[in-house]
């Protein structure tokens, strides 16, 4: 029917001659004499640095505090001399504007000594402060395009790196990024303040529980990144993928994830030789990835780190996403990070990992896990509490949790395969909700503490709670033993901006049950009897959080209603949580924001929710019109001239039904296409921000589903060697 063989068939012809890449350099290495070798860390600075310098460096690092100027010029010429012993020629620092990726401007080690001979430097200044310029960058009304001022400053706390990429090395400083007046204009600033903050409030309730000597708690993330692996050669051809990150249009194959037969399977031998080099260069940079395997959905894959402290996983994140594309290139592969680039089968989150943990403190409290039950009833009566204070400020502030994780892609995975709802619950498991319920119903009232913690069982948690690791994998917020697993963020978002905001919320949680606290002590009562009273009145006030069930089920929404916990469902209703009067005035008391940066972050995210949608449309249109439509038209025609054919040699003409049909699907497609142009158009005109957001959320993705409907009925109709797309059974089942 067609002449010569098209660009998809010569793709799928370019898929079978594809081998594993094997880069001979990386065998037989053992990732302990690999790990951290791209990093500046703590050996490389015992190594380098003179002792006082040093010491001055690592308590910086360990305790949070602000860097001593006077150690920067000895600091900046280690690193120097380190990062030119590693082949290093420019160096930049690294931070992380509102885009949701990194930002970075490269500088030349180049300076000139007093007889002009060209020499490699980089000052303390340089190290410590760079300006580069803020004008460009998303702000939400914070500055003026004329202010273009801002500045970046080192964070001690996250070890400079070395990136390798194209042949060349590049010196990376992560950093924070403000403004000249100081406002933040990153995701990192606020995220710092928020782990100062909930450090400062856990060592207060530490200390009124009689814990003494905890000096710092730090916040712990480990983010579990799934991603989805597509042929660069098919990747080329889907306009969509490119443009937007997901699939537009799609007919669903016959096969999906039905069959369970991709979760935990076999890697496929592209795939692994691909993962064997991803891990490679992510042990040089000193990121502890630990597990990799498939994921539920075809092509769908998942890597996930060893904890560690929020600040420097979150680095480490970003850092991933960056090494996942890369690499992918390598291995002919586009790697897809958002969070639903196939409709129908499962898509991509980001598990959020999240606890709390004492350090800088003496041997006997450093280390110790604060979500993890203790070997005495003590420790377990401090984990509830610590429990306690996490419901609070969960249950509290649910609305603005969920507005952390909003975005336009999330907005399609959230409450399907897999991913949990948009309403914002907690698991617990059978254990801890039976320990709860039964504090909860007053039962320890007339017994002594400790009887009541060996009664409840509190003793022995530690023992069964391998019993609570089978958990509900529909909560948005699960308990898995020694941790919380914020399984609602999205896969291409950053960890920064909803941890940020999980802090904020628990540290006001850990206020109100200090508080509590405190004024139980004055009562006269031991410590362990106001535990249990305040874990009492905490399990009531948070009852209507916490569930059990199905949260897929109808019947959970219903009922989520009833307990008043909201169910934002589109990102524009769920931004609106950013500025409502409870979250400003939580935000700006706990000093993690001020109500400017706020009020920018809600205009960013809802500015770019609204362009994201913009391109999304632009590019279905752009589909439609120069690939779906005429190929329809040119196998319509083609249909009609066989019809007439047939019928002028006196045969049956079966072609004459199916043009029937597909001419049908034609006219509905280009109505379709109309009234999405019409609904855009409408959206487009309205008075303000907001208006135009939610009119894209409903009118304008409706409009846009009605318009795929049909799409994907022709790609079920015409010739398969006419459809021009890669198909999903192609892009999904073929590496």
């Amino acid at each position: 029917m067609t002449q010569g063989i098209s660009p998809r068939f010569a793709a799928i012809r370019e898929l079978a001659s594809r081998t594993p890449r094997v880069d001979p350099a990386q065998t037989g290495l053992k990732i302990s004499e690999l790990f951290g070798v791209n990093t500046f860390g703590l050996a490389q600075m015992r190594e380098k640095l003179p002792s006082d310098v040093f010491a001055k460096l690592r308590s910086t690092i360990e305790t949070g505090k602000r860097l001593d100027a006077g150690i920067a010029s000895p600091v900046a010429h280690a690193i120097k001399e380190w990062a030119l012993e590693r082949g290093a020629t420019h160096f930049c620092h690294w931070f992380q504007p509102q885009t949701g990726s990194t930002a970075e401007k490269h500088d030349a080690f180049l300076s000139f000594d007093d007889d002009k001979n060209a020499i490699e430097k980089i000052s303390g200044g340089q190290l410590v402060q760079s300006e580069p310029d803020a004008s460009s960058f998303p702000s939400g009304g914070m500055r003026t395009t004329f202010e273009a001022r801002g500045y970046t400053a080192w964070d001690p706390s996250s070890p400079v790196f070395i990136m390798e990429s194209a042949g060349t090395r590049t010196l990376c400083i992560p950093s924070v990024f403000i403004s000249y007046h100081g406002d933040a204009l990153d995701e990192k600033t606020a995220l710092i303040r928020s782990v100062e903050v909930i450090s400062q409030k856990a060592c207060e309730l530490l200390e009124t529980m009689g814990f003494a000597g905890a000096k710092r708690v730090v916040a712990t993330l480990g983010a579990e990144q799934e991603y989805f692996l597509v042929d660069r050669a098919f990747y080329m051809l889907r306009p969509d993928l490119v443009m937007t990150g997901r699939s537009l249009v799609g007919g669903q194959p016959p096969k999906g994830q039905e069959l369970e037969d991709h979760y935990f399977g076999s890697v496929p031998a592209r795939v692994l030789a691909f993962m064997n080099d991803m891990e490679h260069e992510l042990y040089k940079l000193g990121v502890p990835v630990k597990t990799r395997h498939n994921e539920v959905a075809p092509s769908q894959f998942e890597s996930a780190p060893i904890f560690e402290d929020v600040n420097l996983s979150t680095d480490h994140n970003q850092i991933t996403m960056e090494v996942l594309r890369r690499v992918a290139l390598r291995h002919n592969f586009a790697c897809l990070l958002h969070e639903k680039p196939f409709a129908g089968v499962n898509g991509s989150g980001k598990h959020n990992n999240w606890s709390l943990a004492i350090a800088a403190s003496g041997p006997e409290l450093d280390g110790q896990n604060l979500l993890d039950p203790g070997k005495t009833p003590r420790q377990n009566l401090r984990f509830l509490l610590f429990l306690a204070a996490t419901l609070k400020g969960v249950h509290k502030h649910a609305g603005l949790l969920r507005a952390g994780i909003a975005s336009a892609g999330n907005d399609h995975r959230l409450g399907a395969n897999e991913a949990p709802p948009a309403i914002i619950s907690v698991f617990l498991g059978d254990l801890l909700s039976r320990i709860l319920d039964e504090v909860e119903g007053g039962n320890t009232s007339s017994e002594s503490a400790e009887a009541a913690v060996i009664r409840l069982g509190v003793a022995k948690i530690p023992e069964v709670m391998k019993d609570n690791t089978d958990r509900n994998r529909t909560s948005p917020f699960a308990f898995t033993g020694n941790k919380f697993e914020f399984r609602a963020v999205g896969s291409s978002a950053s960890t920064a901006f909803p941890v940020t905001l999980l802090n904020a919320a628990v540290a006001d949680g850990l206020t109100e049950i200090t508080a509590a606290l405190k004024a139980k002590l004055h009562g006269a009562k031991s410590v362990d009897e106001a535990i249990l009273e305040v874990v009492r009145e905490a399990a009531v006030a948070t009852k209507a959080i916490r569930f059990e069930g199905n949260n897929y089920a109808n019947e959970w929404v219903v009922e989520a209603e009833r307990r008043g916990l909201p169910n934002l469902r589109k990102t524009p209703a769920a931004l609106m949580e950013l500025v409502s009067e409870k979250s400003k005035h939580m935000l700006t008391t706990v000093g993690v924001f001020s109500e400017a940066e706020l009020t920018s972050r809600f205009h960013v995210r809802l500015e770019r929710y609204i362009k994201v949608l913009a391109i999304e449309v632009e590019s279905l249109g752009q589909i439609v019109d120069t690939m779906i439509l005429p190929t329809a038209l040119k196998y319509h025609t083609m249909l009609a001239q066989g019809a007439a054919a047939a019928k002028s040699a006196g045969l049956t003409a079966p072609q004459s039904e199916v043009a029937e049909h597909l001419a049908k699907l034609i006219a509905q497609l280009t109505a379709r296409k109309h009234a999405l142009h019409a609904a855009f158009v409408s959206a487009e005109a309205k008075a303000t921000e907001e208006a135009k957001a939610e009119a894209l959320a409903h009118e304008v993705s409706d409009a846009m589903l009605a318009v795929r409907e049909i799409c994907d009925a022709l790609e079920g109709v015409v010739a398969d060697e006419l459809w021009p797309l890669p198909k999903y059974r192609e892009m999904l089942f073929l590496s």
